[in-house]
């Protein structure tokens, strides 16, 4: 660490708790990457939870100067969150938002998911303008500093066009604007003249230049995130509003975003979509010109091209129309087409308008428009498969590489063909082509290797060909959505000429003379920036060697932010191979191999989350149970499968002398410190009872095998004592089941704590116990088998994938069973007026979050799923290491209505977590809908 680095920290730890910096090299390598093909390790990495420690930070590194990077979700595809210096990340004090004018604008925070802005404007049927492909992952502070965009936004509904207000802390002294507030634009106008007049001088000299000024205007009709975005210096005559519409895209070059609010744009309820098949790209690309004319007449919402190279690639995937298989000729071309309306009879009229505009263009074959949402999400699986297709193909060592560009509309088909014969002159034969044809913005994906100074050079001589087609002959956009980064600013003067280049350094040198923030992005005077700091892909295992480093996993990682996120588990395994395959680094070695064990394998809750999430499907749980090793007490998890009898008994009794001795006062005598090993579990506050013996079961109706884990035949449900079994068998009954346990159903076990624990031995007697019991009680398969807690379903419906257990049997989870069987055959007579649902992650991987959700709907007035992928209760972890269930479950509550006195949820050891964090009772789904459904229960 450099003299300067290390004042700097020094001062840094006086004004920021010393647990929200990093140092340490596990740390400093996890956060070196993002997801573009970049690397660069910070000195020092903090974690910013408040504008004042914002502030605080910029004066110290104008103090020390040293430079500051700033992160929002690491989501950046073109190196420009990446720093050798000192690294921000937003921390949850950045994780807010406020609807105002009923959904018409939102205030937010920078550290917010664009996704869950639009989850909080979907009761008023609006939703933030940009919508890039990353939405479920980017942070808004990232879609506004690079003027993000999407499939539908376009040029007017981005960030630059939406904006309302915002406030901005800049280096120069760490002083806030906010533009929304008059008394700080006041202020701001009288302690930052100098920076407003530099402004106003620039906006007159660029209007003093009418050809220039003509060409800027013109270009910024273009997607276009090239350089900074100096159409405002004609758009707006304040130099205030300047101000706030270049930080729009300026990728944190020239200040911190600290709040934004955006005009909202309404979220159109009804949707079709439709794929066009076209021979010729020609004709293809001219119907694309008149839908664009047609945009607003017609509905027309997004229109994405996919090129010959892009359906060869994907033919052959389940799940797509039969019509993709035919012969894709080399100037064939798909458009998938969404339109979107306010109403049924209006979207009638536009999908008959726009079927009748593709006919006078001669497709070979169409789909037509379906509304049919599983059809159209057929259809667009095609264009979410492109990045895959390459991804997960590609050879090990190698990375991906997105770009995007944009031409002219009218010269879209020979922008197409021309970057196709680019790909063949440099021999990406791997290449891919799609894009959002509206705008004539095209995204190409390929494959290439940094590994030796041939492949560097081939890669450069690519993008030097790029840059002559795409801002010499064609004079379109290098950068049109992803931002110009580290990839693209050495080309940005040839893109603009001198004199705008000018302009944009001027701009950079007002807000950052000493330049310290972002230095590289954006404005650069080094031509081979673009070709410096690329990312190494060394091999790691075949289990992670696909993962590109996207971050698309982290938002449903519960250990992300506490230790590591699935991508920086690979980063940092990736680094730990090569250096124990190349023999040097021993200090770095032994530093990250230290830190691994916790931070990386042992908090993993490895439920497989991450790969719901991932682009190419990697399971970075699979890796960590991997390295976790076999189990080191294999005889006792013998024992535990064949007397799991005595097991759940004893538990039961465990739990009796818990409740004696009291929870509470267990509960403080068995926390701990995250990473701190105790011998004793922790006691949960919140410790269910031990659950009173199984109801029988039998009677007249149709058969139903009815499996009850061993987690639910020792908690009980609610403080009665009852267990999940007698509301499971209460529905049954009236609904008109007769349930039957299967012989010896308290010995049994669905081999998850055995399969957890990598107790091969143990899960294979467990499983072949079970597989006997349940073809007995099933009648060799011919009647249902009821599994009722999500976990253990999860693992007996893999166990049958695998081939452990008889195809015959017809399994159910609670879910599935509930809402296909059951509730149709009762009625609901009563209702909660509110009630908060968690999806556990076993339901979502085993596709029972939609039936989970109509259930809980049907029992409550409003329902409220709070963003949480996995509670990170993990099985037995949220009693060995409550940490990561504490830290996953940090936003529950406040996500929750104040009025909301009930939750849901399908896993009784996630009802635990919920319950103890969530500040109410979580109950089954099982109690809840018996509850609901039963005439004679209480009012």
């Amino acid at each position: 660490m450099s003299p300067a680095h290390q004042a700097f920290l020094q001062d840094l730890r006086r004004v920021m708790p010393d647990k929200r910096i990093y140092t340490d090299p596990l740390s400093t390598l996890a956060y070196g990457t993002d997801a573009s093909f970049y690397r660069l390790r910070p000195q020092i990495v903090s974690k910013v939870d408040s504008e004042a420690e914002v502030a605080a930070l910029l004066r110290l590194a104008r103090l020390h100067r040293v430079a500051v990077t700033f992160r929002a979700a690491g989501t950046s595809l073109s190196g420009q969150a990446v720093s050798d210096s000192v690294l921000v990340l937003l921390g949850d004090g950045f994780n807010h938002g406020q609807v105002l004018d009923g959904g018409a604008r939102i205030r937010l925070k920078p550290g917010m998911i664009g996704s869950h802005a639009n989850a909080m404007l979907a009761p008023f049927g609006r939703k933030i303008g940009p919508d890039p492909a990353s939405i479920n992952t980017a942070k808004i502070g990232g879609i506004a500093a690079n003027n993000s965009s999407g499939m539908c936004c376009g040029t007017r509904d981005n960030s630059y066009h939406t904006l309302h207000s915002l406030r901005v802390l800049l280096l120069l002294d760490g002083a806030a604007l906010d533009t929304a507030d008059a008394a700080s634009v006041a202020a701001f106008r009288e302690s930052h003249a100098d920076l407003l007049d530099g402004l106003a001088q620039l906006s007159r000299e660029l209007a003093g230049d009418p050809q220039l000024a003509e060409r800027v205007r013109r270009k910024y009709r273009l997607k276009n995130t090239t350089g900074y975005g100096i159409n405002a210096l004609l758009d707006f005559a304040d130099p205030v509003d300047m101000l706030a519409h270049l930080m729009i895209g300026s990728e944190g070059t020239l200040g911190f975003i600290s709040e934004i609010t955006f005009h909202t744009v309404i979220e159109h309820p009804y949707k079709a979509s439709a794929l066009v098949w076209f021979d010729d790209l020609a004709s293809c690309c001219h119907a694309v010109s008149a839908l664009s004319a047609a945009r607003d007449a017609g509905g027309v919402s997004a229109v994405e091209l996919i090129d010959s190279r892009s359906l060869r690639a994907v033919q052959g995937k389940p799940g797509l129309p039969d019509f993709l298989h035919r012969p894709v000729g080399p100037d064939s071309a798909c458009l998938l087409i969404e339109l979107r309306a306010e109403s049924e009879a209006r979207l009638d009229a536009c999908s008959a308008q726009i079927d009748a505009l593709l006919a006078g263009f001669q497709p070979k074959v169409s789909s037509g428009f379906s509304r049919d949402a599983r059809e159209c999400e057929t259809y667009w699986a095609l264009r979410k498969g492109l990045f895959p297709a390459v991804g997960a193909a590609r050879p090990t060592g190698t990375t991906v590489v997105i770009e995007d560009v944009a031409f002219p509309v009218p010269q879209l088909a020979d922008g197409v063909a021309r970057l196709s014969a680019l790909f063949d002159k440099h021999g990406y034969h791997e290449a891919l082509l799609f894009g959002h044809a509206l705008d004539g913005n095209l995204h190409f994906v390929f494959a290439p290797g940094f590994e030796s100074p041939a492949e560097v050079a081939r890669y450069d001589a690519f993008m030097q060909d790029v840059s002559d087609l795409v801002a010499g002959e064609y004079d379109g956009s290098l950068k049109a959505e992803h931002g110009t980064g580290r990839n693209v600013a050495p080309f940005v003067r040839q893109e603009w000429g001198d004199a705008a280049w000018h302009i944009m350094r001027r701009i950079k040198a007002l807000f950052d003379p000493d330049g310290l923030l972002n230095p590289g992005v954006i404005i650069t005077d080094n031509d081979r920036l673009h070709l410096e700091n690329l990312k190494p892909m060394p091999a790691a295992d075949d289990l992670v060697d696909r993962c590109t480093e996207c971050g698309f996993c982290e938002p449903a990682c519960p250990s992300h932010g506490l230790t590591l996120s699935p991508r920086q588990r690979i980063v940092a395994w990736r680094r730990i191979r090569q250096l124990e395959r190349d023999g040097g680094g021993a200090a770095e070695l032994a530093a990250l191999k230290a830190g691994y064990r916790y931070r990386a394998i042992d908090t993993c809750a490895a439920t497989g989350m991450c790969a719901t999430r991932c682009p190419v499907g990697i399971n970075t749980g699979l890796l960590m149970k991997k390295l976790q090793g076999p189990s080191k007490r294999p005889a006792l998890a013998g024992f535990a499968a064949r007397h799991m009898r005595w097991m759940t008994a004893a538990a039961r009794t465990g739990l009796k002398l818990a409740h004696l001795a009291g929870t509470q006062r267990l509960n403080a005598l068995t926390r701990r410190q995250p990473g701190e090993r105790k011998i004793i579990p922790l006691v949960p506050a919140s410790l269910p009872r031990a659950a009173a013996p199984l109801r029988e079961t039998g009677g007249e109706g149709e058969p139903v095998a009815l499996f009850i884990s061993c987690v639910n035949r020792a908690l009980a449900e609610g403080e009665g004592g009852e267990s999940v079994a007698a509301h499971a068998v209460s529905l049954l009954r009236r609904a008109g089941f007769a349930p039957v346990y299967p012989s010896g159903h308290e010995g049994l076990c669905c081999g998850q704590p055995f399969a957890s624990a990598n107790a091969a031995g143990a899960l294979a007697f467990s499983q072949v116990s079970l597989n006997h019991a349940l073809l007995q009680a099933s009648g060799d398969g011919r009647h249902p088998v009821y599994l009722d807690n999500s976990p253990c379903a999860a693992r007996v419906k893999q166990a049958q994938a695998e081939g452990l257990l008889d195809p015959r049997l017809q399994l159910f989870d609670a879910a599935g069973f509930l809402a296909e069987k059951v509730l149709p055959r009762l009625s609901i007579v009563r209702r909660l007026p509110q009630l908060a649902l968690h999806i556990p992650c076993s339901a979502t991987a085993m596709g029972a979050a939609d039936s989970l959700k109509r259930l809980a709907a049907s029992c409550c007035d409003e329902l409220t799923v709070p963003d949480i992928a996995c509670c990170g209760f993990a099985g037995d972890k949220g009693f060995t290491m409550p940490e990561l269930n504490a830290h996953s479950l940090r936003r529950l509550k406040p996500a929750l209505p104040e009025t909301c006195r009930h939750g849901v949820s399908m896993s009784r050891t996630c009802q635990i977590g919920l319950t103890e964090h969530g500040g109410i009772p979580y109950a089954s789904i099982e109690a809840l809908l018996d509850f609901c459904t039963d005439p004679s229960g209480p009012p």
